[in-house]
């Protein structure tokens, strides 16, 4: 039996799907019946056999700090992929961010070590991968530094290293290093705030850019990593480099908006940090500008995908083809 944490979330709700169509048997955990209701739209995406495809799946009412609820979700279990993670870019975070992404990441190796589970796919972000400071793009193999860097990367960072501590205690382990990963249904947060910003037409988009792959693809490569050899690799997937104005202007074409043509400039984007810090302190609300989003927008990466499409000899989705699914299903979510 193969087990999934993060199951409710856009990766781990694709993973379950195809999972599932394969007749694997598979067990995921949960943390409210809510999260078990967005699992069932995102099935509704692709198949009308949601009800039965839903009801293969063994759910576990548990969290990756709750040991106990683990040890249950661990029962002869073979193959684990650990999608879980707490995202947010708010300095003041880091302390949850920390609990939950390493000592979490750590308690699921601890647990793979101990009932003797086969292989362990590890999901992390291309925020680990280290940054070039020349025209040279980034490869597994680049230097990571922490100067620089946010806290959900730091912390991600501190989780691979758990994951490394289990390959070095003869656990058979994979990392994969997404970019942004592009997929629909999860509007308010990551990629799919791309498609909300984009359907309101503004004129101005921010410098830089990053890393993008569609959601399928990244599920595609866990799946075949976790059925091949391969082990104590990581690999980053990223089927594009693409400028931001780049990827909202697909959107916003896909979506039937007018495409941003006014770059936001550095100073705008302190203003802007300034008020989101302000904003934080009257609602409450994390925060999503700081220094080190600054200066990745100021900085951005090329990231190199050679090493994964030899191991797989893959072939990526179009970012394109991708966009235009995603956005379908927001215009109908959101008429």
């Amino acid at each position: 039996m193969v087990l999934v944490t993060g199951g409710t979330g856009l990766v781990g709700s694709h993973l379950l799907l195809q999972l599932t169509q394969n007749n694997i048997s598979v067990r995921a955990l949960y943390r409210s019946a809510e999260k078990l209701e967005i699992v069932k739209k995102i099935f509704g995406y692709y198949t009308n056999d949601v009800t039965s495809l839903f009801n293969k799946i063994d759910w576990i009412l548990g969290d990756i700090l709750d040991i106990p609820s683990l040890e249950t979700a661990f029962e002869n279990i073979s193959q684990v992929y650990h999608c879980a993670a707490f995202i947010s870019f708010d300095p003041s975070d880091f302390k949850t961010l920390e609990r939950i992404n390493r000592e979490g990441t750590a308690n699921i190796v601890n647990l793979c070590i101990a009932t003797a589970v086969k292989k362990l796919c590890h999901v992390s972000t291309i925020g680990t991968i280290g940054r070039t400071t020349t025209s040279e793009v980034s490869t597994e193999e680049t230097e990571w530094s922490r100067q620089h860097t946010n806290p959900y990367a730091i912390t991600k960072y501190l989780a691979e290293m758990e994951v490394w501590r289990g390959a070095q205690e003869q656990l058979q382990i994979v990392i994969v290093n997404p970019g942004v990963i592009l997929g629909p249904g999860f509007w308010e947060s990551g990629s799919g705030t791309f498609f909300k910003t984009a359907s309101k037409g503004y004129s101005y988009y921010p410098p830089g850019g990053s890393g993008f792959i569609a959601v399928g693809d990244v599920i595609k490569i866990m799946i075949e990593l976790m059925n091949t050899d391969i082990k104590s690799e990581r690999f980053i997937l990223v089927a594009d480099n693409l400028t931001y104005k780049e990827i909202l202007s697909e959107i916003s074409i896909a979506l039937g908006k007018k495409s941003p043509y006014l770059p936001l400039k550095i100073w705008q984007l302190h203003i802007g940090k300034l008020a989101d810090h302000i904003r934080k302190m009257i609602t409450g609300k994390t925060r999503t500008i700081t220094n080190s989003t600054i200066h990745g927008l100021k900085h951005p990466t090329t990231f190199d995908n050679a090493k994964v499409k030899n191991a797989l000899k893959f072939k990526f989705k179009s970012i394109e083809d991708e966009v235009n699914f995603s956005a379908k299903i927001f215009i109908e979510e959101h008429s």
